[in-house]
């Protein structure tokens, strides 16, 4: 028991950025998740319910591969941003496009692709 206080003790003492590293740690570890659970009774009534169909799409930036060039100017095709701003875009792997239709978030990932680079919707 003494062995648990210690160690109880070293928690309370962690800093906010040690306690997230010691739970990432603990969840690799033992392949758990510290998400809270989800009410169980809650998930009969959400299946009744008709599942809406997304109409707004984010567009991020994964990864811009060996043309980065070629992505900076799929991405000024998609936005109002200048040179500059869309290489710090594809530099940062940042978001492209938000609220952007289906069609459109498609087409986003469709043109990425093409350039060389990768692109996620969400």
């Amino acid at each position: 028991m003494a062995e648990i206080s210690k160690f109880i003790d070293e928690i309370k003492n962690m800093t906010v950025v040690e306690l997230n590293e010691l739970v990432k740690a603990l969840e690799e570890e033992f392949g758990v998740s510290a998400a809270a659970p989800v009410a169980v009774a809650a998930a009969p009534a959400a299946a009744a319910a008709p599942a809406e169909e997304k109409t707004e799409f984010t567009v991020v930036l994964k990864s811009f591969g060996d043309k980065k060039i070629d992505v900076i100017k799929a991405v000024r095709e998609f936005t109002s941003l200048g040179l500059a701003e869309a290489k710090a875009l594809v530099e940062s792997l940042g978001t492209i496009k938000e609220g952007a239709t289906k069609e459109e978030a498609e087409k986003i990932l469709a043109s990425i692709k093409a350039a060389g680079g990768e692109a996620a919707m969400n």
